[in-house]
């Protein structure tokens, strides 16, 4: 038998320092240290370019062993994505662009230029091919389970194919996922013997079967350092021979004549094999930042005669694009990494305005490919989008901090009511009897969900002035005579949003009304933000949790250093509740309470403004 045996890792942008010391001492350094040793042992190596950077910097010693190693051919050093991007999810100039990018930086750390390369996460889609062909890619791998997809019988799970595209070909390895974790589990020893002697039982013997396995770690004993355990793995590879002998993939392709030709299907190694574009329907966080980074995109397609500003702005986008990003699990709730991705997508959008020629704008554009069209706000220190279901924002940038502000995986009151991306001035409608203090991170059943309804678009000024209607209904529902009429205005560092509530019943009707400020920082506490009430001596009043009677709230976030002044034209009194999910950070609430009394065909009024600074 032969075995491709390969090492992967990766860190994502926007992760800690910590993170990379702790990748790089339980899964980086120990292999590649310990497989120097054995240098008949050959080894396929795919670390990340945001990865191998950081070694670069911090443990250069590291590179010199590398290098060895592909110059006396015992290593094969793959290509890809330099920030490891969801791959089907990008534009193809960027799959281009990324993998050359890597590729160049490869070559010159390392001296010889990469003819494989790793696909992120297994995401496959079929026209991958002709873009890997394109980067001079000969091969790159798989999954056996989708190989087994693509239509292949267990006895054959162990053979490289080819794949085409547009005429490009490519050829394609299976991996054994549940090799690699029967390897952390069991010794090598035991593993292949036992694997071998199943084959043979089952298909007779197979010539030239190749097993390739990436294990990100392997069997050890309770405290074994990676070290141990890593020279133990490579000492019996190195006393089995006689079972088994560690190749490198391009022998491989050089040695086999034939290779079965095989299509694979929309699919990826995690999660069910589901496709990727999956995730940015079944996730609005993914979503969101895949909207943002096709919007980008175009956005950056129109710089003309500049090359290094539309190259600097590209490498900017490409931050955003990491895999991580647009898989469910423990990467969805990490607030750290959307916010990173969001913080590059704005450099890149600055770095798309030509400087003295950027002119403020209001945009109405199907951002997220809904079939609906949503009106963004441009300005030189803000972006300001907003939707027409809850007349609400969805994402609010202050451009001078590359921050989007409104980064959130689920907010106070929405995210018990539906799963669908979170906005901020989102309004609802509560009974009377409702208190401030006994109202917290959920709705009486009697509530009118604004948030939830369609409102209709009205004047759009394309100076700054978005205007949104919820009419009236004759349906069964809840205060079904309150319309709304809700205007947004975006002058440079001050957004205003104003209210009109008309009673067009008979009756006179009391309420509640309820709107959602979401603002989402760093975190929690006081090194993150804190939070203040004037009173009319201007002395501030530090708020953890509840406001009352006050027209206005001090925002400072500590880790921008900037600071909000939220007013309103009435007093209110309200909550200030903050949201985590899976232990992580992801926003914070402002709740203003409003008790209103409507007499039939009365309106009540208010405007809220929002003034950012630094």
């Amino acid at each position: 038998m032969y075995m491709i045996l390969g090492s992967h890792a990766h860190v994502p942008s926007g992760a800690d320092e910590k993170e990379y010391e702790f990748v790089y001492e339980k899964k980086m350094r120990p292999f590649i240290t310990n497989l120097y040793r054995y240098s008949k042992i050959k080894a396929v190596l795919h670390y990340s370019g945001v990865l191998l950077y950081w070694v670069e910097r911090t443990h250069p010693e590291l590179f010199m062993l590398i290098e060895d190693m592909v110059t006396r051919k015992q290593a094969e050093i793959l290509s890809g994505g330099f920030y490891e991007p969801m791959f089907p999810l990008i534009p193809l100039q960027d799959r281009i662009g990324q993998m050359e990018l890597l590729t160049t930086y490869l070559r010159k750390h390392f001296g010889k230029r990469p003819a494989g390369c790793w696909i992120s996460g297994m995401a496959w889609e079929q026209n991958l091919v002709s873009s890997l062909s394109a980067s001079d890619m000969s091969y790159t791998f798989l999954s056996q389970d989708q190989f087994a997809q693509a239509g292949i019988q267990a006895e054959e799970l162990f053979f490289p194919c080819i794949s085409e595209d547009q005429g490009k070909l490519i050829i394609i390895f299976p991996v054994s996922l549940s090799m690699e974790k029967e390897l952390t589990e069991k010794s090598f020893s035991q593993v292949f013997i036992e694997f071998s002697k199943k084959t043979e039982e089952n298909y007779g013997y197979l010539p030239d079967r190749v097993i390739s396995v990436f294990p990100e770690n392997v069997s050890s004993a309770e405290e074994e350092s990676p070290d141990t355990a890593w020279n133990r793995f490579l000492e019996e590879i190195s006393l089995s021979e006689n079972l088994i002998e560690t190749v490198l993939p391009l022998k491989i392709i050089k040695s086999r004549k034939t290779f079965k030709k095989l299509s694979f299907p929309n699919s990826t190694s995690l999660d069910n094999f589901f496709s990727p574009r999956r995730y940015i329907i079944d996730y609005c966080e993914a979503n969101g930042i895949y909207s943002k980074m096709i919007f980008t995109s175009v956005l950056i397609n129109q710089i003309k005669g500049d090359k290094s500003r539309k190259q600097n702005a590209r490498e900017e986008l490409w931050k955003a694009q990491d895999h991580s990003l647009f898989t469910s699990g423990k990467w969805q709730h990490r607030s750290e990494l959307r916010k990173e991705a969001y913080s590059s997508l704005i450099r890149a959008e600055k770095l798309s305005r030509e400087k003295g020629k950027f002119i403020s704008s209001l945009i109405q554009y199907d951002f997220d490919f809904d079939g609906k069209t949503e009106y963004l706000f441009q300005d030189t220190i803000m972006n300001c989008y907003i939707q027409t279901k809850g007349a609400g924002i969805f994402e609010l940038d202050y451009i001078p901090k590359d921050w989007n502000y409104l980064d959130c995986s689920s907010a106070v009151l929405q995210g018990n009511v539906n799963d669908s991306r979170k906005i901020s001035f989102a309004d609802s409608i509560l009974p009377a009897e409702i208190k401030m203090t006994g109202f917290e991170k959920d709705f009486p059943k009697n509530a009118r969900l604004c948030f939830n309804e369609e409102y209709q678009a009205l004047e759009q000024n394309k100076k700054g002035k978005s205007c949104f209607f919820l009419p009236s209904s004759d349906t069964n529902i809840e205060f079904a005579s309150i319309e709304i009429t809700k205007c947004y205005m975006l002058k440079k560092d001050i957004l205003s949003v104003s209210y009109n509530l008309k009673n067009t019943g008979k009756e006179s009707q009391a309420f509640n009304f309820v709107t959602e400020i979401d603002f989402s920082f760093a975190g929690i506490g006081d090194e993150y933000t804190r939070f203040y009430t004037i009173e009319n001596n201007e002395k501030d009043i530090h708020v953890d949790k509840q406001m009352y009677n006050t027209d206005n709230l001090k925002i400072l976030d500590v880790k921008n250093e900037v600071q909000i002044m939220l007013r309103s034209e009435k007093q209110f009194s309200g909550n200030l509740l903050h949201v985590c999910r899976e232990g992580h950070y992801q926003t914070t609430g402002i709740i203003p309470f409003f008790s209103i009394t409507l007499e039939s065909a009365k309106t009540w009024t208010n405007e809220f403004t929002v003034k950012f600074s630094h």
